[in-house]
C-alpha cells in the first residue's frame, strides 16, 4: 500500500469514527464545573467561617478545612465515588485541591495488590509526582531569583 493510499484510508477511516464520537457539549460541561466548583469553594468558606466563630484563628480554620477536603476527596476515591462525581462536574472537582488528593490516592489504590511498598509506595506519586517535581522546582527557582534581586537592590 503507497503512502497516498494509507492518507486516504486513514482519512476515511477518520470520517467513519467522527460518526460515532460523542461531541462535547463545552457549554453545559462549563456551566456543571463552575456550579460545582463554587459549590465546594462556598462550602469551604462557610466551615472557615464557622471554625472561626468558634475560635479558632483564621490560619488554623484555613488549615483545617483544606484537611478536611483532602480527606474527604480521599474517602470518596476509596468508596468508588469520586469518578462519578468527577465525571458529572468535571474540572469543578478535579481543580481543586480535591483532584490532587485524588490523583494521589487513586494510583495507590489501584496498585495496592501488589503490596505496601511496591504497589502502593511505588505508584503513590505516579501521577502528582510530575506536579510536585514542577512546583518545588518552580518555587525554588523563584525564590533563588527574588533573593538575588534582593542582594543587588
Amino acid at each position: 500500500m503507497t503512502d497516498t493510499n494509507k492518507k486516504k484510508v486513514a482519512k476515511a477511516y477518520e470520517k467513519y469514527a467522527g460518526q460515532f464520537t460523542p461531541k462535547p457539549k463545552y457549554l453545559v460541561n462549563s456551566i456543571k464545573a463552575f456550579i460545582i466548583g463554587g459549590l465546594i469553594c462556598a462550602a469551604s468558606l462557610w466551615l472557615e467561617n464557622r471554625m472561626m466563630m468558634w475560635g479558632f484563628s483564621k490560619e488554623a480554620a484555613g488549615t483545617y478545612v483544606v484537611i478536611i477536603l483532602i480527606m474527604l476527596a480521599q474517602l470518596l476515591t476509596g468508596l468508588g465515588c469520586f469518578d462519578t462525581i468527577g465525571k458529572f462536574a468535571g474540572a469543578g472537582v478535579i481543580v481543586p485541591i480535591t483532584g490532587f488528593a485524588n490523583s494521589m490516592v487513586a494510583p495507590a489504590l489501584e496498585y495496592k495488590k501488589e503490596g505496601i511498598v511496591l504497589g502502593v509506595g511505588a505508584k503513590l506519586f505516579s501521577l502528582a509526582g510530575p506536579v510536585l517535581v514542577c512546583g518545588i522546582t518552580g518555587s525554588a527557582l523563584v525564590g533563588v531569583f527574588y533573593w538575588v534581586i534582593g542582594i543587588f537592590i
